[in-house]
């Protein structure tokens, strides 16, 4: 399985480290990863490659709590484009266990999952199995 573009979205340098290095420990799972601070750099950012006819990530980690534009904001925005949910899945990776962001999650159909941090090899390793039945499903 080879996705082309991931996208991650959070402020903390030390997770997006980690979070690269689960990334490219897995060569066969994706060619790109790109990275942004706040869901505002992001938003501006995915909103320019749709205006270029540029492809948009097939996967955004996506943390909650942020300066300038937190994750609820971004989703918000986000969701408002056309056929996003078929271009795009979200999973939300996020240091809170506040079951109340777990249940609000459940009401974006684009997000995927909720995923607690770290991400982990094993958390890895079951997305990974996710998204390859997702992707046998719309195939069959």
């Amino acid at each position: 399985m080879k996705i082309d573009t991931v996208c991650i979205i959070d402020d903390d340098p030390i997770f997006v480290y980690g979070t690269k290095v689960i990334l490219n420990s897995n060569g066969k799972f994706c060619s790109t990863i790109t990275v942004f601070e706040n869901g505002q750099e992001a938003l501006d950012d995915l909103e320019a490659l749709l205006k270029s006819n540029q492809e948009l990530p097939e996967v955004i980690f996506l943390d909650l709590n942020m300066p300038i534009m937190d994750g609820w904001d971004f989703l918000d925005e986000f969701c408002k484009i056309p056929d996003i949910e078929s271009k795009t899945r979200v999973y939300i990776l996020s240091s809170s266990i506040f079951s109340g962001d777990i249940e609000k999650s459940k009401e974006y159909s684009i997000v995927k999952d909720f995923i607690s941090k770290p991400l982990t090899d094993i958390k890895f390793e079951h997305l990974l199995k996710e998204i390859e039945n997702e992707r046998i499903g719309r195939t069959s």
